[in-house]
């Protein structure tokens, strides 16, 4: 894709399933890759397999963000950190939302705070921020995570106006359900997790669940010179179980 060789890509997330693969693909394309994760053996491990730069840190702490990040040009800001426990709203406690708050909407607002003004400087960036399915549309026992996802989205419009004569464009990706841990979590074993994962199955128009290597495609399109012209847009990746308009 036109514009990836040579730009630096910040990839928050970056030791989890989607998040590999997205380094992976900007790795492919000529980029250089920086894996943010709090996860330390695991961030190491994807900065190995990509031959990026891994930068440990948790994106919900501001100050350690900024003296983690220091003077590092970005071009790209790919936002793919999220983290969900699934339970009914009402079974739910305030500190349990704190948790989820931290990693899917502060930690993005973070990075974009730190990120922006260098982009700002240059009159060049390029965002793209993974939010969910969830958001679009709702999903049972995920309330709060949606809730944080959906402001992901809003958050991402308005800021598109926002930079979009400063030669920056801010786009969403929302995968549907895919293949990692957290779905994993969320099915369960045994044979009632299989039930759920095969009516899913039957749910989905492609009748397959999500890969992680699914995403990264549309991210990779939405950071290149193929898409300067694409800002403020919210595109779903979930086999067509999902259709919003």
């Amino acid at each position: 894709m036109k514009g990836l060789t040579g730009r630096t890509v910040l990839v928050t997330g970056g030791g989890g399933a989607i998040g590999r693969a997205i380094c992976a693909r900007f790795a492919e394309e000529g980029a250089g890759v920086l894996i943010a994760d709090k996860n330390e053996t695991a961030c190491r491990k994807v900065a190995a397999e990509v031959h990026g730069k891994p930068l440990v840190f948790d994106i919900s702490n501001y100050s350690l963000g900024k003296h983690v990040l220091g003077g590092e040009a970005i071009d790209i800001l790919v936002n793919n950190a999220g983290w969900d426990r699934f339970q009914n709203f009402a079974d739910t406690r305030p500190e349990e939302w704190e948790a989820l708050i931290a990693v899917n909407l502060r930690g993005p607002l973070n990075m974009h705070h730190l990120v922006l003004p260098q982009m700002l400087e240059r009159g060049h960036g390029r965002i793209v921020n993974i939010s969910s399915d969830a958001a679009r549309v709702g999903s049972s026992g995920e309330a709060v995570y949606a809730a944080c996802k959906g402001g992901i989205i809003s958050f991402s419009k308005t800021l598109a106006r926002e930079v979009a004569r400063k030669g920056i464009t801010v786009n969403v990706v929302c995968p549907g359900p895919t293949d990692t841990p957290i779905l994993r979590g969320f099915l369960g074993e045994g044979e009632a997790g299989q039930k759920v994962y095969d009516a899913l199955v039957r749910a989905i128009p492609m009748k397959r669940i999500g890969q992680p290597d699914d995403i990264p495609g549309i991210v990779a399109f939405l950071a290149s010179d193929d898409a300067a012209f694409i800002t403020g847009q919210v595109i779903s990746v979930s086999g067509g179980l999902t259709m919003a308009g």
